[in-house]
């Protein structure tokens, strides 16, 4: 695997730990928005990665925002460029054909509550603090927040949290639907490594299915939703993995699925 200066990447198990390695916040800059790209598209094809988890590296934080010496100084014309790079990052993780597991071991703040949503499954640590905190800097969410945030916890509450700027702790994310599960601090990344191990047991046919029915139909009329639903359901069929479950489960055994 390649290395990077601001991330890292590790493969254990068919789950691949992607760590933002940007001390001392671990905050988004280009050069972290660069390697994360290319960091994520590497995992992406890489057939060993059934899985992939998102954290920070530290205990101070997951990502407390932009890196804000570096955003003092782009100038308005300058920010489509940013603003569309971390949307664009941000939507191919929402995209991934593999399950995405944010381990957010601390705060999360702006950029980093941004990234967190775009994730499929996020686990928290019962120390983290999240928030969309950019008011406080005079700007609004830029690379998604105004807009996966309220999918989430609702227009008011999305709302409440982006004018006011103020943090909330975990077991509130986990109350509002931000998080999955909140775990005590120091665990969070084993907590994501066991998750991530039994969803990469599972077919990658089924993930892959299921994430393009789910992420895909989530925002069409139901009528379409199901029709997605229904062309990923017959995909299946045939496959030798579908045949596998359905053999493995008559004769009481644990399914050996290889992809295929």
């Amino acid at each position: 695997m390649a290395e990077y200066t601001n991330v890292r990447i590790a493969l254990e198990d068919r789950v691949a730990i992607l760590t933002i390695d940007h001390p001392p916040v671990n905050a988004f800059n280009r050069a972290t928005l660069k390697d994360l790209d290319a960091a994520l598209d590497e995992l992406i094809a890489n057939d060993q990665a059934k899985v992939i988890i998102i954290t920070g590296a530290g205990d101070f934080a997951f990502v407390a925002g932009l890196d804000l010496k570096e955003i003092a100084e782009v100038r308005p014309d300058e920010s489509k460029e940013m603003i569309a790079a971390g949307q664009t990052l941000f939507s191919k993780i929402e995209a991934c054909p593999k399950p995405v597991i944010a381990a957010v071991n601390a705060v999360a703040l702006g950029g980093g509550l941004e990234i967190m949503m775009a994730c499929h499954i996020r686990i928290l640590s019962d120390r983290a603090r999240i928030g969309g905190t950019e008011s406080n800097l005079g700007l609004i969410p830029g690379w998604g927040g105004t807009q996966r945030l309220p999918r989430i916890v609702g227009v008011g509450k999305a709302l409440e949290m982006i004018l006011t700027g103020d943090m909330i702790n975990a077991q509130e994310a986990f109350r509002l639907g931000l998080a999955n599960k909140v775990v005590p601090a120091g665990q969070v990344l084993a907590e994501a490594k066991g998750l991530g191990k039994k969803i990469a047991a599972k077919s990658k046919l089924t993930n892959e299915a299921t994430l393009k029915a789910v992420i895909g139909g989530v925002e069409l009329p139901l009528a379409e939703g199901l029709a997605l639903e229904a062309a990923q359901f017959s995909g299946l069929l045939g496959s030798n993995d579908t045949k596998e479950g359905i053999s493995a489960f008559l004769q009481k055994r644990q399914p050996k699925f290889t992809d295929s």
